[in-house]
């Protein structure tokens, strides 16, 4: 049985790839890192490694235990590698959206947005608290399909060590069969901007063909500068706060609202308030939309309808 993490041996290579941007970025773009938000990085990459190996290892428990009750046997060959990775990949698709989609889960996922910078390093903010938003249920298809959790896991981990890369300014556009199908700078980009065109886009782990068929791909363009971090940023480089700020808004809002709205604090998307007094990303989306008189500039047709639908709705 294989015994070994794709992150874990990839962690030498990304230490090499950070420095290397650095020295990019010395001589080309200054305001790429700084310093207080690059150790802030580290910090959550630090914590969330430790996170990991505590939950880690009751998840694959829990996946072994679920696999006696699997559909199929599915065999340790080539193909079986392929299929899981690109079914992991479209679980990541969902999980991750659901964590810009619901507030419970965005607690968790914003962290890796905190950033007003974008640089090699930002891929190092992960959770320190993922475990509470039970993303792992929408892999458990994949167990009891008959994929073993093992095999499911490296898939996973070399899932996320390809999204490492993807976190940096210093490449452009790749090749345009490239980035028709797999995730990249440039597409990443977009999904870390705040700017109103480009909230809640591109959640794509490996296969930016999910966003295409699902609706919520999103282009770069050279004409609008990209703006990083949260809608409400988070202002501060403490390392604490900037792990549970957003679990802490929940708390506060939860014990403020109405007994019938307390619940819709976790469930409903982040910015929703019970009394309009913040906005959601499709209201900020739509108001820009209405903005630009209604028609989204986005050449996906999905996408579109999809955003004029909610510019309607909110108007």
């Amino acid at each position: 049985m294989p015994d070994f993490s794709p992150t874990e041996l990839a962690v030498p290579g990304f230490v090499a790839l950070v420095l290397i941007e650095m020295a990019w970025a010395w001589k080309k773009r200054p305001s790429a890192y700084e310093s207080r938000d690059t150790l802030t990085s580290l910090g959550f990459g630090l914590g969330s490694t430790v996170a990991g190996l505590i939950s880690g290892g009751a998840f694959l428990a829990l996946f072994l235990w679920l696999w006696q009750f699997r559909m199929f046997d599915v065999p340790w060959v080539w193909w079986a590698w392929g299929l899981c990775f690109v079914l992991d990949d479209l679980a990541y698709y969902w999980v991750h959206r659901f964590g810009h989609r619901v507030r419970w889960f965005w607690a968790s996922h914003v962290n890796h947005h905190s950033s007003q910078h974008y640089n090699l390093s930002t891929a190092l903010r992960q959770s320190w608290t993922g475990f509470l938003t039970l993303g792992f249920v929408f892999k458990l298809p994949l167990v009891l399909l008959g994929f073993h959790p093992v095999m499911i896991a490296i898939c996973a981990g070399f899932n996320l060590v390809y999204q490492f890369w993807i976190h940096t300014e210093a490449i452009g556009r790749m090749p345009r069969w490239f980035e028709a199908v797999m995730n990249t700078p440039s597409h990443h980009r977009v999904h870390h901007a705040t700017n109103p065109r480009y909230l809640d886009r591109n959640y794509a782990g490996v296969f930016i063909v999910w966003d295409r068929v699902f609706g919520t791909f999103e282009p770069e363009r050279d004409d609008e500068t990209i703006r990083y971090g949260i809608v409400k940023q988070l202002g501060s480089f403490n390392l604490v706060w900037a792990v549970f700020h957003e679990w802490v808004g929940i708390a506060q809002d939860m014990r403020r609202a109405p007994w019938r709205h307390k619940l819709s604090y976790l469930l409903r998307a982040p910015g929703w308030t019970h009394d309009g007094s913040r906005e959601t990303s499709d209201q900020i989306r739509a108001k820009w939309l209405a903005r630009q008189g209604g028609e989204s500039p986005s050449p996906d047709p999905v996408a579109n309808k999809n955003a004029i639908a909610a510019s309607r709705r909110s108007a």
